[in-house]
């Protein structure tokens, strides 16, 4: 028997949420997985074709205030906590789960998987398709330029940019 199963078609209702605030706003072709392991605070925006992928064990929380661009893929297997008021600019990826390397007898894709957990703080801006990895922490009021890809935790306040990012100044 395959190993391949349907995560379902993401099609959803404000109702499955684990909880969802006041004003929030979901954009023509928006897709949800496991809305039973997501929290909205209220006024959240969700961009065109974003998907938010819920998972069966752990938690997405998403902070009243923010803005999550068109085209997003956030991936909670690891646990995720977006903070209030962040701009999340289109593309951008978050991912928790990462497959570890068992060794060349084993495919990738087949060896064992290592969740760990994503913080952005409040107030952090994340350029358009940049990517945070599992375990790392963005700083409040933090900058990821575009592009970026952010393998270790940020500062607060700092701007950061490159692959991988690098910290290239403190915020005024």
């Amino acid at each position: 028997m395959g190993r391949n199963r349907s995560h379902g078609d993401g099609r959803f209702e404000p109702s499955q949420f684990r909880a969802i605030g006041a004003d929030c706003v979901f954009e023509t072709g928006v897709l949800v997985f496991h809305p039973e392991n997501i929290t909205l605070g209220d006024n959240v925006y969700v961009g065109h074709y974003a998907i938010l992928k819920g998972y069966y064990k752990n938690e997405m929380v998403i902070g009243e205030g923010t803005w999550i661009g068109q085209q997003c893929f956030f991936h909670s297997a690891g646990g995720l906590t977006i903070g209030k008021n962040v701009g999340i600019g289109p593309g951008v990826k978050i991912i928790t789960s990462v497959h570890d390397e068992a060794g060349r007898g084993i495919a990738v894709l087949h060896s064992p998987v290592t969740f760990a957990p994503v913080v952005i703080e409040d107030d952090v801006d994340l350029g358009v398709n940049s990517v945070i990895l599992p375990g790392v922490t963005v700083g409040k009021g933090s900058i990821v330029g575009a592009g970026a890809v952010v393998n270790r935790d940020v500062p607060p306040y700092s701007i950061v940019a490159g692959v991988p990012a690098k910290v290239l100044r403190e915020r005024p």
